[in-house]
């Protein structure tokens, strides 16, 4: 029985490093499924995992849990920029840019308050003290990329060895942090006089957030004497909106319409824009009729079409001259679960699904253009994924001197991958980089390198754990983490009701975005039938993400350095 033995003692061996991983992961993965007042700590529970197997020395040599813990946060966030990167500065629109400033003015004052806790409840002559304050900060805001960041910016700031175990603090404070952003958010409620059911009434009555591009589809009569005999393009230049018009009935003749059509009084159009442009386009056109459209003398159809060519990537609507070339139309784009209306100007990437209108040989010819195979999406684009890792690892690495400064500040391993994967997100196809992956295969590898940072930070905090917890300043973390929680949430929630007028089911998606914390946002869907907590949630989801990333590298090495 002596190899069970070595197995589990001999912290050298691939296989007792590799056993230690597993178990820890699995054990913190199960153990993060159990509900409490149906409420779950998902996968983070790893991290308490790791914690429990490092105060029993259940351990690996540290210079092997910093190479995994550090591998695990790049990977970790660089999945998180390519996902957010092609949503990340069409986030600045309208209702966004107001939601978006609420988030940033949250996160400023989580650092505020942060910092107030500091200067009331601590020994401000430790040194240790403000790192943990850090630590308390990023478990009470339930974000464990920014506690990657601020992690990884310590050791430009302490000695090899010697930076303090922030995770400690982390693991007090996140527990109550979850719970923290439900409760507030019930706190706004009554506070503001909120009724639920007025509020969905409202979002009925389309008074909710609006994505400035989702497609709005509707038939219209041309009844406008100006219209007579003007084409398709000069109605376009007239109006200064974009528009598709996917199918025309003239004199019981259904064609596919391009910009030399000519419009006659009496015409009926099948339009597709802008949700927010529908309004202005039926004002100058003519009133909204009934179109029986399957009477038609040779076969229109219409397809969802898959872009898997990589030569398509980049190109955009009109750059392809569908209607021209090809004589169909491209009504709107499906990306990212989201729909887009079909602007001229918008760019295509693989992994794009195009609706499609015409006759049924034509869109047959494009969607040999496009690709069209799933098979080949399967296969991932892996190259794309450490080219950017190793741009964003030398961005990271770059010395930016700021005067007053001990050290030049660096983006480090967890913002400069960051950054670099929001650039390729959004703007790689302009290089011909495929940048599409499943929404599986994202949430797999984000997964995976989150669980292996947080595996390796709790093995590494578990052996002082108990000491610096139970019998230190433990319940102080606990309260000056939930007071970093709520206090934000009461503030900003109160000014986006009283002020800016936003519904309340937008109000908790964009706490919860702000926060990043899924469980509030299945809180908020929970109590509401329409899409507003996820509109919510999704329009500073970005942003904030990015903040808490680069404001943890900030206030290390701004004020933990001195």
């Amino acid at each position: 029985m002596n190899w069970i033995v070595n197995l589990f003692s001999n912290t050298e061996s691939v296989a007792h490093i590799a056993l230690l991983y597993a178990v820890v992961i699995a054990v913190g993965v199960f153990l993060g499924k159990i509900k409490i007042g149906g409420i779950s700590l998902g996968v983070t529970f790893v991290l308490f995992a790791g914690i429990l197997a490092g105060h029993i020395g259940f351990t690996a040599p540290v210079d092997i849990l910093t190479f995994v813990q550090d591998f695990g946060l790049i990977l970790f966030v660089f999945m998180i920029g390519l996902q957010v990167g092609p949503g990340f500065f069409e986030s600045f629109g309208m209702a966004g840019i107001k939601l978006n400033g609420l988030a940033a003015t949250g996160i400023l004052l989580n650092i505020l308050v942060m910092f107030a806790c500091y200067y009331i409840f601590f020994d401000t002559s430790n040194p240790i003290n403000l790192p943990m304050m850090v630590g308390t900060l990023y478990g009470a805001v339930t974000n464990t990329p920014g506690l990657g960041a601020a992690n990884e910016a310590m050791g430009n700031v302490f000695t090899q060895g010697n930076a303090p175990q922030i995770a400690s603090a982390y693991a007090c404070a996140y527990p109550l942090g979850v719970l923290g952003i439900i409760g507030a958010t019930i706190l706004v409620r009554y506070f503001c006089k909120v009724k639920l059911e007025r509020e969905e009434e409202q979002l009925n009555e389309g008074e909710g957030v609006k994505a400035n591009q989702k497609p709005y589809k509707m038939n219209l009569q041309v009844t406008n004497n100006y219209l007579e005999g003007k084409t398709l393009l000069q109605v376009h230049a007239f109006l200064n909106r974009d528009f598709v018009c996917s199918r025309i009935l003239h004199d019981n003749h259904i064609s596919i319409p391009n910009r030399n059509t000519v419009f006659h009084l009496g015409d009926k159009l099948r339009i597709v824009c802008a949700e927010t442009d529908a309004e202005a386009i039926m004002a100058f056109i003519g009133p909204v009729v009934e179109v029986e459209w399957p009477l038609q003398d040779y076969p229109l159809v219409s397809k969802r079409i898959l872009i898997t060519n990589p030569k398509i990537n980049g190109k955009t609507l009109g750059g392809m001259h569908f209607s021209s070339a090809y004589g169909v139309n491209v009504t709107r784009v499906t990306r990212h679960g989201m729909e887009l209306f079909a602007t001229t100007s918008l760019p295509l990437q693989v992994g794009d699904r195009i609706m499609v209108v015409g006759p049924e040989d034509a869109v047959e010819r494009v969607t040999s253009l496009m690709g069209n195979s799933i098979r080949r999406l399967d296969a991932p684009n892996i190259a794309t994924i450490f080219v950017g890792i190793f741009i964003g690892i030398i961005f990271g690495s770059l010395p930016f001197a700021i005067p007053g400064m001990p050290v030049p500040v660096k983006l480090g391993i967890a913002g400069g991958p960051l950054i670099i994967a929001i650039l390729i997100g959004r703007y790689g196809y302009k290089i011909k980089l495929v940048t599409y992956t499943t929404t599986s295969a994202n949430m797999m590898l984000r997964e995976i390198g989150l669980v292996l940072f947080l595996a390796s930070v709790g093995i590494k905090a578990g052996a002082n754990f108990f000491e610096t917890v139970v019998e230190g300043d433990g319940l102080l973390y606990v309260l000056t983490g939930f007071l970093i929680t709520v206090i934000p949430i009461l503030i900003i929630g109160t000014i986006a009701r009283i002020k800016f007028k936003f519904n309340y089911f937008t109000i908790m998606g964009m706490i919860a975005g702000t926060y990043t914390d899924p469980p509030a946002l299945a809180y908020a869907n929970s109590l509401c039938s329409k899409q507003a907590p996820a509109v919510g949630y999704s329009t500073v989801y970005p942003l904030s993400m990015f903040l808490r990333i680069f404001t943890a590298q900030i206030v290390v090495l701004f004020f933990c350095g001195g």
